[in-house]
């Protein structure tokens, strides 16, 4: 596999990553009539259920920062 091919496989899995934390606020978050969420109104979220996605989103986003780094040769620090 190519570093390019490398990249779009780990962003599609960020992206479903993303999007997994992102539906846990839609189905437990309710929305202001501007469409933003209303955090205030919202009822306690389980901690547990929050870190294990924001881990998963985060370490896949660790994960894309060395294969573009590596895939571009960007000379990082």
């Amino acid at each position: 596999m190519t570093p390019v091919e490398d990249v779009r496989k780990e962003m599609k899995k960020y992206e479903t990553y993303r999007n997994a934390f992102y539906e846990l606020f839609d189905r437990k978050i309710p929305k202001k009539e501007n469409g933003l969420f209303d955090f205030e109104n919202a009822p306690t979220l389980d901690a547990k259920e929050v870190y294990d996605l924001f881990f998963k989103l985060d370490y896949q986003a660790r994960k894309l920062r060395g294969l573009l780094i590596e895939a571009r040769d960007i000379k990082v620090g």
